[in-house]
């Protein structure tokens, strides 16, 4: 699919990002597959999934566009979404219709920078649809001009320079909105429908919304946080 019909599908809509860590409760590739299945169900226009086995079972389940990422860790870095070249080729192999980047200033592992890592997975995957998860506006910035397809608002609040950002990151939207040709894709603080209604009128092409939907456990904690038990 080329990047003007995938982006079509998105307009507008609401991508459920289905997750789930090994230490969660629903850790399970298939509970994930049933939780896009419900989703899509639901209205969904796209799914954004971590690892290659959970977007492996998401594709049996759901014909719906998949964000992919895989989220590793590295002892000299701290960043963790698709952090290396390893992690595209993997998402490439499975699939995955967008693949998402932490288009951060941080440092990689091996003291590389993004700017090199994604030349050279722009120069080996040329077609491929890449998301930039960007903390704040000069990141989104720049993954425009060093070639990502589309920018997102994932990381704001969760670098060193943006703690404390309010989410979701209406601010940034808004500013992106008025600066930046490619879509902008919201995501991150996105609890309840009103939010997804506001960011989309700041200016934001499509939203993700991942906890308030499909992590039963931070909602269930919403709940029970204001009783006096």
């Amino acid at each position: 699919m080329d990047n003007k019909s995938l982006f079509e599908k998105l307009k507008g809509g609401l991508i459920v990002s289905c997750q789930a860590l090994p230490q969660e409760p629903l850790y399970s590739s298939y509970i994930m597959s049933r939780m896009a299945f419900a989703a899509m169900q639901g209205g969904a226009c796209g799914i954004r999934a971590n690892t290659v086995a959970d977007i492996a079972e998401i594709k049996k389940a759901v014909d719906l566009p998949i964000i992919g990422i895989i989220k590793q860790e590295y002892p000299d870095s701290d960043v963790y979404i698709t952090p290396t070249e390893t992690e595209v080729d993997a998402l490439v192999s499975v699939g995955a219709d967008i693949i998402a980047m932490d288009a951060t200033r941080r440092m990689r592992t091996g003291r590389k920078s993004l700017d090199e890592i994604f030349a050279a997975v722009r120069q080996r995957y040329p077609q491929m649809t890449f998301m930039a998860d960007c903390s704040c506006f000069e990141e989104a910035l720049h993954a425009q001009e060093i070639g990502f397809d589309c920018v997102g608002t994932t990381m704001a609040g969760y670098t060193p320079y943006t703690k404390g950002t309010s989410l979701p990151d209406v601010a940034m939207i808004t500013k992106l909105a008025q600066t930046v040709h490619v879509p902008i894709i919201a995501e991150g603080g996105i609890h309840y429908p009103e939010q997804l209604r506001q960011v989309l009128d700041a200016g934001a092409w499509c939203a993700v919304v991942g906890g308030a939907i499909t992590r039963p456990l931070e909602i269930t904690r919403r709940f029970t946080s204001v009783l006096n038990r």
